[in-house]
């Protein structure tokens, strides 16, 4: 007999340490393009694909605009809580207007009748109460500038604003009135191009065929006709 050929098997013995194997080592997960969306890193929302994120867009109308809608700017400065609960509620289809119109209102409309009360009775009140209640509603306005501003924020995230003309909560500090003008008419104009609709071809269907006494008169003679044809030609031959 030849030379035995060597096993290419190793044979294990007790004494040799187990080998560990990292949990899922052997089960590697599956790519598949179709799963691996792309996010907008600001919003969040889905894109679809081959779709680039575009850059910082302006707005569709400046800070200072409130000429272009009339009816906006009256709003904005007669009513400014009523705008502002038009825009929440625009945004946030889940808040009703009335709540932000009212917080709104208690907060800026509410200060700002303090601040008038007390210019008014200036010499009737404490120094320093007046310089305490002043600072209060500094304060305040500045606490409520921040809130309107994180709205703003949100609202240049979701269309890829850019600052105008400068930081948010900087903007409705110091021109909150336009700030409310601006983004009403930008979302005014935002949700009109995503509603507009291409027109649409309208395919009549033809007109219900109706069977008239004529059509019935010419179907029963057709028939007789045939009947009587039928007889005619109904023949049989006989063998003598």
């Amino acid at each position: 007999m030849g030379d035995k050929i060597p096993s290419q098997y190793v044979k294990l013995t007790r004494e040799q340490e187990a080998v560990e194997i990292t949990p899922g080592e052997l089960n590697q997960p599956v790519r598949v393009p179709q799963l691996h969306v792309k996010l907008c890193p600001e919003c969040g929302q889905q894109l679809p694909v081959g779709f680039e994120i575009p850059a910082d867009e302006p707005w569709m109308s400046g800070i200072c605009g409130c000429a272009q809608d009339p009816e906006i700017c009256m709003t904005g400065l007669l009513c400014p809580c009523v705008l502002f609960g038009r825009n929440v509620e625009r945004f946030k289809e889940e808040i009703p207007w009335t709540n932000a119109c009212v917080c709104h209102a208690v907060c800026i409309e509410g200060g700002i009748t303090i601040a008038a009360l007390i210019s008014i009775f200036n010499g009737y009140i404490d120094p320093n109460t007046i310089r305490l209640v002043g600072e209060a509603l500094l304060f305040a306005w500045w606490i409520c500038g921040i809130y309107n501003g994180l709205f703003r924020e949100d609202l240049q995230k979701k269309y890829h604003l850019q600052d105008s003309p400068c930081d948010p909560c900087v903007v409705h500090c110091c021109m909150h009135w336009c700030a409310l003008c601006q983004e009403h008419r930008e979302m005014k104009g935002r949700l009109s191009e995503n509603t507009t609709m291409t027109p649409m071809t309208v395919v009549n269907p033809p007109p219900v065929q109706e069977m008239t006494s004529d059509h019935t008169h010419d179907s029963s003679s057709s028939s007789e006709n045939g009947s009587q044809h039928h007889r005619h030609t109904d023949l049989q031959i006989q063998p003598l």
